[in-house]
């Protein structure tokens, strides 16, 4: 569910933003689209911002579902 258009299905990519201070957004777009949106609820912050690659990875991880 994304916060500017909702529900988005299909072929998507992944992307997380992380600032200095641990603060991580979460955007979701269609793959090779040029407009990304943002998922709701997914806002988190990191205590360490050097821990942004492995959130990435775990979240690419939760949500690849390739059989449905």
């Amino acid at each position: 569910m994304t916060e500017e258009v909702g529900v988005i299905t299909g072929e998507l990519e992944l992307r997380t933003v992380c600032t200095e201070d641990g603060s991580v957004r979460t955007l979701v777009r269609y793959a090779e689209a040029l407009d990304w949106y943002t998922v709701r609820g997914a806002d988190a912050r990191l205590h360490d911002p050097r821990d942004h690659e492995a959130l990435h990875s775990t979240l690419v991880n939760v949500l690849h579902r390739p059989h449905g």
